[in-house]
Formats: structure tokens, sequence, C-alpha cells
């Protein structure tokens, strides 16, 4: 019984979220002693590089409907090869896309689900640690099923090439899909206008701003910070609520969640909410006025004073080492 993957690609080639799922879903496979195998839905040469991750076969799913995200369409194709290949586990990434479609693959095959996971063990029973409450929390469980569903939590997992590269084989099959599987579809991609800059999610530097920034006028300096660095301007979500900013430029549980090298949080208190956003972070150099602020207690690096002060501050000493 093979451990299956669900692949999600970009550019012809797994994205990181996936590298991430591969990772966890390979030590899941060698601890229970299966081979690991691949689920893609469309684009059979993102599965030709899959070897890579250890992945022995990939299942390419090839149908005109799968032209668009289609996510009962999706949760279709993964509950035929449930059916088919009665594997021991599906794994998927923790991106919304592959989320909703483990969820309709579940009420198809009436399996349980686990969502956020960041490690598994097999057995009867699945070990399984889960992230709760907003990253809050961790919850060990257990996990049923003659076949394990759970996703991995993104930026939890480092993605890591198998040790062993595998010859992957492709198989292509054509799955059975309904009509109504494809009613709900994506019809349209609207692109985040980032100025000419990178986006959130891709980002190595990220600048946020909170409540502390006090107004529209007040990221000036936080926009001027990220660009010398060479990164994105992010916000909390009291700034979305509060109109001064987009809510594309959200960090956060209901907003982008972030994985950058550095993240620069200034006038954010470190809601709970907001921390789940971040927590991909490698590290965090906080600027508040609270040093009993949460966001202080989750930094590596923290500045105790006003944002209005200390940042300019910043961007004046960067533009003093660069001769500018």
């Amino acid at each position: 019984m093979p451990v299956l993957v669900l692949v999600e690609h970009d550019g012809g080639a797994a994205d990181d979220l996936s590298r991430q799922a591969a990772t966890l879903a390979r030590g899941y496979a060698e601890a229970a002693g299966e081979p690991l195998e691949a689920i893609v839905i469309g684009a059979s040469d993102a599965a030709a590089g899959l070897g890579s991750l250890g992945v022995s076969k990939a299942h390419v799913a090839d149908h005109d409907g799968l032209a668009a995200y289609a996510p009962q369409a999706w949760g279709r194709v993964i509950a035929g090869l449930v059916s088919r290949l009665a594997p021991a586990a599906v794994v998927a990434p923790g991106s919304e896309r592959a989320t909703e479609a483990m969820a309709h693959a579940a009420a198809i095959t009436d399996l349980p689900l686990a969502a956020n996971c960041i490690a598994a063990a097999p057995g009867d029973a699945a070990a399984v640690t889960r992230v709760r409450w907003g990253g809050s929390l961790l919850e060990e469980a257990r996990l049923h099923g003659a076949t394990k569903l759970f996703t991995v939590a993104a930026h939890t997992v480092e993605a890591q090439d198998a040790a062993a590269p595998a010859t992957t084989t492709v198989e292509s099959f054509t799955p059975d899909l309904a009509e109504a599987d494809l009613v709900a579809h994506v019809i349209e991609r609207a692109q985040t206008d980032t100025g000419g800059g990178v986006s959130l999610a891709d980002a190595k530097v990220v600048v946020s701003g909170g409540r502390g920034a006090g107004s529209t006028e007040g990221f000036a300096a936080i926009e001027e910070l990220a660009g010398l660095l060479g990164g994105a301007v992010g916000c909390s979500r009291a700034v979305t609520i509060a109109g001064w900013r987009p809510h594309t430029d959200q960090v956060g549980q209901t907003g982008t969640k972030i994985a950058p090298e550095i993240y620069i949080p200034c006038g954010i208190s470190g809601a709970t909410q907001h921390m789940a956003g971040c927590k991909g972070a490698k590290r965090i150099l906080a600027i508040n006025t609270d040093p009993d602020a949460p966001m202080i207690a989750n930094a590596d690096y923290a500045v105790i004073g006003d944002l209005h002060e200390v940042v300019p501050a910043i961007v004046a000493e960067i533009r003093k080492a660069r001769g500018g």
C-alpha cells in the first residue's frame, strides 16, 4: 500500500508547500515500509521532476475539466485513487486549494481528515501532531481509517530532497468526473498588484505595520524600509479593518502565511491570529513600545520604541551605509 502525496505545481515543478508535504510523506512512507507515490493533477512535466523527492510513481490525472481548479473534482480524483490503490495514507500540502480538495475527498470516501499536521507516524491509528488554535498549541491525536488523510501545516516542515533519488514512472489516467463535480471552478485569476515588487508569500524580507502605524500615511517609513531591503510590506488585521491597507497585505490566519528570512513587525502586538501567519519566519525583529507585547516575547530580536522614530532611524543608517 503506497503513501500518496498530492503535488501542486508552479512552472512545471512542485511548489514549495508540496515539497514540504512530500518530505513529511516520505518519512511516513519509510517508517511504514511503503513506497512514496504522487498525485499530480494535469502537467505531466511536473511529475517528471519528482524523483529528487523520492517519488517512485506519479499518478497524473488528465481530464479536460481539470484545466482550471475545481475543488470537488480534485476531491473526486483523490477519492478515486483511494478506492483503486487503497493507499496507506494520502498527504497534502497546507495550501488553501489542497486543504479544500482533501475535505471533499474525505467527504466522498467517508474517511477522517487531520489538517495542519507537523508530524505523523504510521500505525493502525496513526499518531499525528497538529497545530491548533491559530498556532497557540499543539495537539497529539490518533488518526483512524483504512487510509489516513492529512494535510501538512504550511512552513512547519523543512523541504528536503531524498537521500537516494528515485526513478519516477508516470502513469496517466482519466478520472471519472460527473458534471456536478465541475460546477464550482476557477474562471479567472486576479493578480495582486505588488507595484513591481515581490509578493508577500515569496518575499525573503517582510516589514509589517500594525495599529501603531496610526494611519495610512504612517506606513511611509515602513514602505521605504521594505524597499531598501528588497522586501514586501505587510500589515495586521487591525490595519485592514481600519482601511489603511488592502486585505492582500494582511499577514495572519485569515491573511497570507509568510516564511521570510526575516520578519520586521512594527507596532504589532502579536495576537494569536497574526502569529499563525508569521510562524514560518526564520527570524523576527520586533519594534514595539510595549516590552510585554506577545510579539516581543516571540521575537528573536526586539527594539523597544516608537516605530515612527525607530524605523526612520534604521532607514537613515541603511542609506548612510550605502553612501546614499
